[in-house]
């Protein structure tokens, strides 16, 4: 275990301990009233979060499962952008020819943040995507890639199933079967706006984010 998980261990030790000497109820008493579940078919919740994505200046295409690879090379070409990093989990049909490639991770060796920092973009997978909220959800799987790679490149392409699509928070935390060691949440490109609502791309991520639908065999397309 790292230093930093070991200290995230210690404290929330510590806490457990206070809440048990306090005598405080315990959380699985809580009542739970709220939404846990949503109401939309597959069809549903991929309209709903193209739609979020799209409301937060997200680019947003759909394919097959076949045709992943070429849609893939076609928005890497589209973008302009040449020098693109990913991490080593990623499937290898995924990384286009033509594209100067740096990989994370390979070999067991990690990238220099400042060899990420001058890549053009990063190409990723992801855990789960949240409709109501517009959200990619990353756990930073080895196809995921480390946290620092999802932050410095200016421009992210995400790719993301059907499948992993929810409607709910409450139905996401029903996917982790265990607690993750971390967590990105990513609401469209990175965003934020001082006092006097002069809106700024690029603060706290990539200011330009990409997402490819893998979408199942008889759901329709949402172009």
């Amino acid at each position: 275990m790292s230093p930093t998980l070991a200290a995230r261990a210690k404290i929330l030790k510590c806490l457990g301990a206070g809440h048990e000497a306090g005598g405080a109820t315990p959380s699985q008493s809580c009542p739970r009233d709220y939404i846990r579940r949503g109401s939309l078919d597959a069809d549903g919740r991929l309209a709903k979060l193209i739609e979020r994505l799209r409301e937060y200046d997200a680019e947003v295409a759909e394919c097959a499962p076949d045709g992943l690879a070429s849609e893939i090379a076609t928005l890497l070409a589209r973008s302009g952008r040449n020098s693109f990093v990913a991490p080593a989990g990623v499937p290898r049909q995924w990384l286009a020819p033509g594209v100067n490639w740096k990989i994370d991770g390979e070999s067991g060796g990690e990238l220099a943040t400042e060899e990420i920092e001058r890549c053009d973009g990063v190409l990723t997978a992801c855990f789960c995507a949240i409709a109501d909220s517009g959200t990619i959800v990353l756990h930073h799987s080895a196809a995921e890639g480390r946290r620092v790679l999802s932050l410095l490149p200016d421009w992210h392409l995400c790719i993301l199933r059907a499948s992993q699509i929810v409607e709910t928070l409450p139905e996401y935390f029903d996917r982790c079967t265990e607690i993750p060691a971390l967590v990105t949440w990513i609401s469209g490109p990175s965003a934020t706006a001082d006092i006097e609502m002069t809106r700024i791309k690029g603060v706290h991520g990539p200011r330009f984010l990409n997402v490819i639908v893998v979408k199942e065999q008889g759901m329709g397309s949402r172009e």
